[in-house]
């Protein structure tokens, strides 16, 4: 194998990421089993009974250093970066006490991003994921019909509004009693993840997964 520099430290080692930095962002971290929120002992109080989300896992903190690990496939075009992820997630997964979702689907880019970009993170994720755990994936059942503005600067009920009917699923899609998992690199105040979670819901799907590279503390 030629040396690769770990894209999270740099260091020049074999693999997409060091040793060091992976044991690092799988120190175990106490997080709330709906929204992955770190520091909660069980359930942070701050999710409600009716949120579309029933669970979320991720391999760690979207914070310095780690966050560079899904910027350089975000910005970087660091494809590797994705399978790297995705071997993770899967042993988190199996790793959980969760049934393993029938069906992955990744939170879709509107077709400009997408055009823009040239391709999906998340569905890079997804893709390799889902061979990973032996289920099927679904680039398509899931679209975005518009760009949105910028979350960063939003709270989460505008977070909320802002995402109002910007996702869709396939016409004849049929969802019934099916557990989806849902992927993205980055959870940050879930806002994304659930409003794509309220819509497959809406079209029959049980429950929802949230399957995040990182999670914002």
């Amino acid at each position: 194998m030629l040396p690769s520099a770990c894209l999270i430290c740099a260091t020049v080692q074999r693999d997409v990421v060091c040793d060091t930095c992976a044991s690092q962002l799988a120190r175990p971290v106490p997080r709330c089993p709906r929204c992955a929120i770190p520091g909660a002992h069980g359930h942070c109080g701050t999710c409600a009974d009716d949120d579309p989300l029933d669970a979320a896992l991720t391999l760690g903190d979207y914070a310095t250093p780690f966050d560079t690990l899904v910027l350089r496939l975000k910005f970087g075009g660091q494809l590797p970066a994705a399978a790297w992820i995705a071997a993770r997630l899967a042993a988190t997964v199996r790793a959980s006490q969760h049934d393993l979702p029938d069906l992955l689907v990744p939170v879709p880019l509107s077709p400009s991003r997408l055009a823009e970009r040239g391709f999906n993170q998340a569905w890079e994720i997804a893709r390799p994921l889902a061979r990973h755990l032996g289920i099927p994936a679904s680039a398509t059942l899931l679209a975005r019909l518009r760009d949105t503005a910028s979350q960063r600067t939003l709270d989460l009920a505008a977070r909320l509004a802002n995402l109002r009917q910007a996702f869709a699923v396939a016409p004849g899609t049929v969802l019934d009693g099916l557990h989806i998992g849902l992927v993205d690199d980055v959870m940050t105040t879930g806002a994304t993840l659930r409003e794509a979670a309220r819509v497959l819901k809406a079209h029959g799907a049980a429950r929802v997964t949230a399957l995040a590279a990182l999670r914002t503390p």
